[in-house]
């Protein structure tokens, strides 16, 4: 029996839900990059940047070529890049909605406890 579409797509998102895998594929989504070249980018440890870009290897989303002494990687398809830059764009509009509704919010504080129509804000 086969796996699910749904459940390998979770996959593929928890291998995504780490905040130095997402700045190793930005970076990478710009161009092909050397270790030593993200290591001061991503801010992390060798060892802990080797974690990740060998689970980044494993998920088929990056490939790495030997030059020399130096190890460089680069995406393995570009709709990795398009991801996100869809996700930056999702985040966008939910960063705005939010500072939306935190100005409404901030507007009733300095009102009076009055909602945007004037009308008196129940308590509690």
């Amino acid at each position: 029996m086969s796996t699910p579409l749904y459940q390998l797509k979770a996959e593929f998102f928890k291998t995504l839900g780490h905040p130095a895998r997402i700045r190793v594929l930005e970076l990478l989504s710009e161009r092909e990059h050397a270790v030593a070249e993200l290591l001061p980018r991503v801010g992390i440890e060798p060892a802990h940047l080797s974690q990740q870009l060998a689970v980044l290897r494993r998920a088929n989303l990056v490939i790495s070529r030997k030059e020399g002494s130096n190890v460089h990687y680069s995406l393995t398809d570009p709709h990795v890049a398009e991801l996100l830059t869809v996700a930056r764009t999702i985040l966008s509009g939910v960063l705005a909605g939010q500072a939306e509704l935190l100005a409404d919010l901030r507007a009733t504080q300095t009102d009076g406890g009055r909602d945007p129509d004037g009308a008196a804000r129940p308590v509690g």
